[in-house]
């Protein structure tokens, strides 16, 4: 099996992807087979494999059959496929949800005819700390932001080859940089003229109000916190202009600290 698809990757796919487990990294090779970005992603913690409940990541040809997230800030929640009116950071503390764009994969061989089934995804993840090791439940893991940008710049139909081997040799033509991406989607249509993606996701009216709910409890907390500042500000002073104790013992505080050590 690695000794086939290394074949298979031997040189440069035309318009292609390319998932290497070895390297863990994704190459985007143009229709002149050049590699023209690179970005550092995460396959399974779980390893190799296309079994039901394996949580594996399934090695093979794919092909991009639906696109989901259009228009969504990067970091936006898809929970079932759906945006559920949250948006959150990366390396959100205790936090490890899909986020940002969803790009669904269908195997196209025997050995991983179950992908589609398995909802084997190329994905955004918060836990970007975690990148560049197996660290994902079976789909290959992206940057909030690394996502939106591949999801821009790829169609429906696009061909995903995960190996075991290193990515294809080519000359980088457009490196990946940090700050590239601003979570927007793109201003252009394809040049083929397809829809940027099928299976949109629009929210929907419950997932809007738990949006603004969230929003208020945002505006709420940090009306509090600037409301909480003079008290605090006043008490400092206080306690930095009165006279020290007489019965202070040198080299000992007289009051507790709050702070963990």
């Amino acid at each position: 099996m690695a000794t086939s698809l290394s074949q298979c990757t031997s040189s440069a796919p035309k318009g292609d992807l390319v998932v290497s487990v070895k390297d863990q990294k994704l190459g985007v090779y143009g229709k002149d087979g050049k590699l023209a970005k690179r970005y550092v992603i995460s396959t399974s913690k779980f390893g190799l494999g296309d079994k039901q409940g394996s949580n594996c990541t399934p090695l093979g040809k794919h092909e991009i059959v639906a696109k989901i997230g259009h228009g969504l800030p990067a970091g936006a929640v898809l929970k079932s496929r759906h945006w559920n009116g949250e948006v959150i950071k990366a390396n959100a503390p205790g936090r490890d949800p899909i986020v940002s764009r969803i790009l669904w994969l269908k195997g196209m061989e025997k050995n991983n005819k179950n992908a589609f089934h398995r909802f084997i995804y190329i994905h955004g993840t918060p836990e970007e700390k975690n990148l560049g090791r197996p660290a994902s439940y079976g789909c290959v893991r992206m940057g909030m932001k690394d996502v939106v940008d591949l999801f821009n710049n790829v169609d429906i139909g696009v061909k995903v080859t995960i190996t075991t081997d290193h990515l294809p040799r080519g000359t980088v033509e457009k490196p990946a940089q940090p700050g590239d991406v601003d979570g927007s989607p793109a201003l252009v249509a394809p040049v083929n003229g397809q829809p940027l993606q099928i299976a949109k996701v629009t929210a929907s009216d419950a997932e809007k109000k738990r949006a603004e709910e969230n929003e208020a409890k945002a505006s709420k907390h940090k009306a509090a916190s600037e409301k909480s500042k003079p008290v605090e500000a006043a008490a400092s002073t206080r306690t930095s202009s009165s006279k020290p104790s007489s019965k202070a013992v040198a080299g000992k505080s007289t009051s507790k600290s709050k702070g963990k050590a």
